[in-house]
Order: C-alpha cells, then sequence, then structure tokens
C-alpha cells in the first residue's frame, strides 16, 4: 500500500517550508497531495512564488487519512489561527496514531486543536510567546507529532518525515541521493 501525504498550502505559506518537504516525500515515493486552504488551486506564498494545488481542502472526503499531514508555517499562519478544518484533520489524524507535522509558526495550530498539552515539540522563535516550552532544536518527533523550526530546517524536516514514514534506510538514500551531510 502507497505511503501518502496531505500538505495544506495557505496564503503567506512559508515557500521552503512547503517544497523542501514535498520534494524529498516525492524521492521516497510517497504520494503527496498539495491540498490549499482555499478554493483557489493557485496557493501565492510569503515570497511570492505560486504552487499549484491538486485540489481543495474542501474536495477531501471528510474522513479521508494519510500517513502524515503536514503544515508548512509562515506569516499566513496567524490569518489561519483556530480554523476549523484544520484543527479537525489534525485531531482526526493524531486519533488514527497518523503523523501529524508542523513547521516554523505552525505548531500553535496544534495548541488551536487541543494537541499540544504535554508534548515536546519545537518552533520559530516568534511563535514562542504562546508556545513557551518550545525547545530550540531543528526538530523534535513526540509521539505522531513532528515539529521542526522553521526555513532553515526544512531538509532535515523533510528527512525526518521519510525516516518516520518509511525507515532509516530510505533517508540515507535520499540524503546522499542531495548531498546531504547526516550522520
Amino acid at each position: 500500500m502507497k505511503t501518502t501525504a496531505l500538505v495544506i498550502l495557505h496564503p503567506g505559506f512559508e515557500e521552503m517550508e512547503a517544497v523542501a518537504p514535498i520534494d524529498l516525500l516525492a524521492r521516497a515515493n510517497i504520494e503527496v497531495t498539495q491540498a490549499s486552504l482555499t478554493a483557489e488551486r493557485l496557493v501565492k506564498g510569503k515570497s511570492g512564488m505560486t504552487l499549484l494545488a491538486d485540489c481543495s481542502l474542501g474536495d477531501l472526503l471528510e474522513n479521508q487519512l494519510f500517513d502524515t499531514v503536514i503544515l508548512p508555517g509562515g506569516p499566513g499562519i496567524n490569518e489561519i489561527r483556530n480554523h476549523t478544518d484544520i484543527c479537525k484533520i489534525f485531531q482526526r489524524h493524531h486519533t488514527a496514531g497518523k503523523l501529524v507535522a508542523c513547521i516554523c509558526a505552525a505548531p500553535l495550530l496544534l495548541l488551536d486543536a487541543g494537541i499540544a498539552e504535554d508534548l515536546r515539540y519545537t518552533a520559530h522563535p516568534a511563535a514562542r510567546k504562546e508556545l513557551p516550552n518550545a525547545e530550540n532544536t531543528a526538530f523534535i518527533l513526540d509521539g505522531n507529532i513532528l515539529t521542526s523550526a522553521g526555513a532553515g530546517t526544512a531538509t532535515e524536516f523533510g528527512l525526518a518525515l521519510i525516516e518516520t514514514l518509511k525507515d532509516r534506510e530510505t533517508r540515507d538514500r535520499i540524503a546522499d541521493s542531495i548531498c546531504w551531510r547526516h550522520d
């Protein structure tokens, strides 16, 4: 059975935090669905890069599960705080034991979804007012929640997704293919 990932693209997303994981997951033969948060399939990121989503989030089946759901951060996070659909998707995937992955300021939506309590996580320093327990590290996997600090950690985040969804060997093979120095 194919491993699947859902990447939620929202207006003002941080491009590196979306593109690096999408690319790395595809290299690992993980089927990636890019879903626009709005009905518009063209989604403009914070630096002006526009991605064409496969569908809108509303097009997905209400109870559809992916092996992981990924939310990139960026300044657009402030506009989507407490977004009902994202919170429901996070809760549904978390309850089902699926991987929920957030980078940069996106862990704020873990808080909004009510699944950040007793969680070890990291986040962008700008989000730490509301997430004061965020650790200063590239990424943290705690149970089925993966968090990462920001654009500079996007490649490590993508590789951590691969290792969690597949295995260390696949992660290392992909890391070698992109000349990523790793342990």
